[in-house]
């Protein structure tokens, strides 16, 4: 039997650690359950003791998926490891995963902590960790700089303690394919018990190495690969999902390895994260951008044409790459919506979310005459599933914009359960919307990214906003769509302000 290479997905927790793209409980489950139909062997899904949104965002995740293993991530620490126990008691596959640091540098400046000590507490945590499950991971933070000697010392006996899965970080992104495949199989060759447990991989974009040091560590003997779809992640991001799992399913004469993962839900899970977390996806991104089977020039276009293998090396349909068309418009009823809703991975929790995501639909397909899962995707993502936490909401919008006079909009909010209204010029429709709303809210926030995408072709399509903004540190995406560009800029804008002047609670470890 060949070998199989296990794919961890941490979208869900070092995804999440992207400026601004904190998720709720609902949008976890969500994604949670898009990464369970594409077939992911692990979830993490999320650092239990971060906070009790995160807690619950776990629980949530454990609850909900069946079909692959959650894990929960817990620093070396009894309360931590507690409670990631606690979160997880519900799944049917849970996974806890511990780490500590061992390279000298955060040994000795972030830990402040001699290597033996460090060694035994990565044996304790692993111990403790097995006592509520079989099913451990252990991980050496920043194991890409550390010193090789003292790393086999520590798997040795984190393996002797119980993990089933050790993994080695390069956190900071500093190795290359190279040096980090070798790395892999010294440490493979060199620690006695090393063929008790799978070695696993996590690497860090920084230089842009992220996928190709992860392969080069598979090549060397590791089976298990950490990414994020989209490649999300703190910093320059991780290792993306979908390009390590293209590149072992299309080089199998250099990657002999059995991958279940569902490759067709690719293109759609990519769209799901995007939308949720406020990410556009780069037109020329590996297998999920627009671009990525798109041929402009003339050579191409007549080599594929004659012979698709001539420039394309996959096939489109294979990662999820179709028209799939929802033909449903304004006469179709609640049945149906809810039906390819469900088939979408949206369920809803009451019969009055529908209802109220129903009527969005109608007023929706009034003013395109088809409707796409696209659609439908930035429909349910920005249609307020905080609304019970909106203290601004936007009620109505004039703008008055014409060549050789300054534009103008005037501005009908919801602020607190009181309607307020304000008008300011700009520099144009956007910036004078932008501009009204401050001087209403206040809310001493720093635009530092406006983007616009359209969700599907054509004139009459939805665009979609992302905007990113900044108060005191504290760093937050917010999205809209709507088929007239202002009025989706305005959404974005006021689901940020939500976000920013809300009372904030996460902390997360990085790996």
């Amino acid at each position: 039997m060949r070998d199989k290479l296990i794919i961890f997905d941490t979208t869900l927790r070092d995804g999440e650690q992207s400026p601004g793209a904190s998720m709720t409980r609902d949008e976890k489950v969500r994604i949670a359950k898009a990464l369970e139909r594409m077939r992911v062997d692990v979830i993490e899904a999320g650092f239990p003791t971060a906070s009790t949104g995160d807690f619950e965002a776990v629980q949530a995740v454990a609850r909900a998926v069946r079909d692959c293993g959650v894990c929960g991530l817990a620093r070396a620490l009894d309360r931590d490891i507690d409670r990631a126990a606690e979160a997880l008691r519900e799944a049917a596959a849970p996974r806890i995963h511990t780490f500590i640091a061992t390279s000298p540098i955060h040994m000795e400046r972030k830990l402040r902590m001699t290597p033996d000590q460090v060694l035994a507490q990565a044996v304790h945590a692993v111990q403790r960790a097995r006592q509520y499950t079989d099913d451990v991971e252990f991980s050496a933070e920043d194991a890409g700089r550390s010193e090789t000697d003292f790393l086999c010392r520590v798997i040795e006996a984190v393996i002797d303690a119980g993990a089933r899965t050790v993994n080695i970080p390069d956190t900071v992104g500093y190795n290359t394919p190279e040096r980090f495949g070798t790395l892999i199989r010294d440490l493979r060759s060199r620690v006695p018990n090393a063929d008790r447990a799978v070695f696993s991989v996590h690497c860090h974009n920084d230089l842009g190495l992220a996928v190709a040091n992860s392969l080069s560590a598979v090549a060397n003997g590791a089976r298990q690969v950490e990414c994020t779809v989209n490649g999300l992640g703190e910093r320059a991001g991780n290792a993306a999902l979908e390009e390590v799992v293209m590149a072992v399913r299309t080089r199998q004469d250099l990657f002999p390895l059995d991958v279940r993962l569902d490759a067709t839900q690719i293109v759609h899970c990519s769209r799901l994260v995007s939308n949720i977390t406020g990410f556009p996806v780069q037109p020329n991104k590996a297998i999920v951008g627009a671009n990525a089977f798109a041929h402009e020039s003339g050579i191409h276009q007549d080599g594929v044409l004659k012979h698709r293998e001539t420039y394309e090396i996959m096939r489109a349909e294979d990662v999820g790459w179709s028209a799939n068309r929802m033909v449903l418009g304004k006469h179709s009823g609640r049945n149906a919506f809810k039906a390819r809703l469900k088939e979408l991975g949206v369920v809803f929790a009451s019969d009055a979310e529908l209802n109220a995501a129903f009527e969005r639909f109608k007023e929706l397909a009034d003013k395109k005459h088809e409707i796409y899962d696209e659609d439908l995707q930035a429909l349910v993502t920005n249609s307020g599933t905080e609304a019970e936490h909106e203290r601004f909401r936007l009620v109505g919008l004039k703008v008055v914009s014409e060549t050789g006079r300054s534009p103008h909009a005037d501005i009908t909010l919801l602020v607190d359960g009181q309607e307020v209204q304000a008008r300011s010029d700009g520099g144009g429709p956007v910036d004078a919307s932008f501009k009204a709303i401050d001087g209403v809210l206040h809310s001493g926030s720093t635009l530092q990214l406006y983007s616009v995408n359209n969700i599907t072709s054509g004139t009459d399509a939805q665009g979609e906003v992302t905007v990113r903004v900044e108060r005191g540190g504290r760093i937050v995406n917010g999205q809209g769509a709507d088929t007239d560009i202002v009025v989706a800029s305005v959404k974005a804008y006021l689901h940020a302000l939500n976000k920013i002047m809300a009372p904030a609670e996460r902390t997360h470890p990085q790996l």
